[in-house]
């Protein structure tokens, strides 16, 4: 089990009872913690798998859910993008107010995050499930999936938020909180792969026909007698329940080697707190925090870069470049690219810094965007630009969390009294994540339906084609520099990652070995 320390963000000093050593003995309990806090491969690669649920489902609802209303559930046009929209829009606004409840709860013998985690996932297991489900009442269709979808956001939220702020319970040290980072970002880029591999594979063992061009032929299913396609519309949908089932199950056994992995326990000092903050100054303190402000409009703009690149990739593959049949293998190559250069953006930012590793990591993806923009359809240079691409995508993956708990730091040497705060930090930042998947959502859809986008087409108009080029390239280069120019703005390098190290140390060392009081603790972070 992992003993990351700390209620907010960790001390192995915590472990040892004040009366064991004697004063004498200063220098060996000063040592101790050093030597609980390090992580094993296990310890790590339990929390890291946690991480899978959220992208696994994730990825398979941000592929497949769009084209499943259309032509599976047959949802028009209309009523699916208000499915779509609205749960998205609900998903962003529960991550807060999943924040808010968890800085009210009170810690149990198994913590303050964990009976989040193990009570959601069940019901999160049933509603994601019944998404894939095609009721026999066509009248109540549209508020089925509109009902489900977002009460399995509202709960997978209910998992990756107190998931996400778990990374400041596992341990003090800097570079273990990195290194089981890198471990959740491979295993979290594992789960898109899966995602892909396993709903892409078994649906695509079902045949969806499409429309014809309507200068040519009819439609395809409509040419086909009535029993035959009814038949093959049942073998799609049973395909995606079984996709659906595959999904779930994967969902559980993670959460399930979460749970009995990973333990949190509480900080010394914070154990001695009067109080805890109100859920809304906390907010006002977090929300005015420059370093966290300007660390999240950086990457409010390079998310949305890579949104929108994620959300009109099949559609590109498909209508631009004329790869219909390869998208699911494409999205794989820039997967399976990605996850095995994690570890080494983990190396690069461990050795060079994390802002250096910023600016070369995103800004890697611009050079393959213009020649997807500039070149002509060619199945082999899009391979090469797809593993190329995969590159960028492990650093879009890792750096935001590697970083955000080193805002988190900074912000407890200012604020020492500002415990339970760290939900409000990962849920806000999730929030405005998925505030830029709703707007790249927003922004694909309205453009291709003022560039004649035909539902269900076998092909588009040349205005989608270019539409969609411009979505998946110049759009994200845009945004991409945008973001990278805000980052010059962000206040946190090595030196003063190093500097707050080494001025936390020393804080839970006090507050361990003499018991301080706060104002003790204030009073040491001031000198600090």
């Amino acid at each position: 089990m992992a003993k990351g320390e700390g209620a907010e963000s960790g001390s192995a000093a915590g472990l040892l009872p004040t009366g064991i050593l004697q004063t004498g003995e200063r220098s060996a309990q000063v040592k101790e913690p050093k030597k609980k806090q390090q992580l094993s491969i296990c310890n790590k690669l339990c929390y890291a798998v946690g991480g899978a649920p959220y992208q696994v489902t994730g990825c398979a609802l941000g592929f497949f859910l769009q084209i499943y209303l259309l032509d599976v559930a047959q949802v028009d046009p209309f009523s699916a993008s208000i499915i779509l929209f609205v749960g998205r829009a609900w998903d962003a606004f529960t991550d807060p107010l999943v924040g808010f409840c968890i800085s009210k709860s009170s810690w149990t013998p198994l913590g303050r995050l964990m009976p989040w985690i193990i009570f959601s996932t069940p019901l999160a297991i049933i509603a994601y499930f019944l998404i894939w489900f095609v009721p026999d009442f066509p009248q109540v269709q549209v508020l089925w999936y509109l009902l489900f979808y977002c009460l399995f956001e509202t709960l997978v939220t209910c998992f990756h938020v107190p998931y996400s702020a778990l990374t400041m319970f596992i341990s003090t040290e800097q570079s273990e909180r990195d290194s089981a980072t890198a471990y959740r970002m491979t295993v979290e880029v594992l789960g898109t792969v899966l995602g892909t591999a396993i709903q892409g594979q078994i649906v695509g063992q079902a045949d969806t026909p499409c429309l014809q061009d309507p200068n040519g032929s009819a439609v395809a299913s409509e040419g086909a007698n009535l029993t035959h396609s009814t038949t093959l519309l049942r073998e799609t949908q049973n395909a995606y329940l079984l996709a659906a089932g595959v999904i779930a199950s994967i969902y559980f056994v993670c959460a399930v080697i979460l749970v009995l992995g990973v333990r949190e326990q509480r900080e010394p000092y914070e154990t001695q707190q009067a109080e805890p903050m109100s859920f809304f100054r906390g907010l006002r303190l977090v929300m005015s925090y420059g370093p966290y402000v300007k660390l999240i409009a950086g990457f409010l703009f390079t998310s949305l870069a890579f949104m929108l690149v994620e959300g009109n990739f099949a559609l590109f593959c498909t209508y631009t470049l004329g790869f219909r049949n390869e998208f699911q293998n494409l999205l794989l190559a820039i997967m399976v690219s990605a996850t095995l250069t994690i570890p080494v953006w983990q190396w690069f930012l461990t050795r060079f810094g994390k802002k250096t590793a910023v600016y070369i990591g995103i800004s890697s993806a611009v050079p393959f965007l213009i020649l997807v923009a500039l070149m002509e359809s060619n199945l082999i240079v899009t391979y090469v630009v797809a593993v190329a691409a995969g590159i960028s995508v492990a650093a879009a993956f890792l750096l935001p969390w590697s970083m955000l708990p080193d805002v988190i730091d900074d912000f407890h040497l200012k604020q020492p009294h500002s415990h339970g705060t760290e939900p409000i930090f990962f849920s806000f930042y999730v929030f405005f994540t998925k505030f830029a998947s709703g707007v790249s959502l927003g922004i694909s859809t309205l453009s291709l339906d003022f560039a004649g986008y035909q539902t269900r087409g076998c092909s588009q108009p040349a205005r989608v084609r270019f539409t969609l080029k411009m979505l998946v390239t110049m759009a994200p280069i845009v945004l991409i520099l945008l973001g990278l120019l805000l980052f010059k703005l962000y206040p946190i390098d090595e030196e003063k990652r190093r500097q707050n190290k080494k001025a936390l140390q020393a804080l839970r060392e006090e507050a361990s070995s003499s018991g301080c009081s706060d104002t003790d603790s204030t009073e040491l972070a001031s000198i600090l």
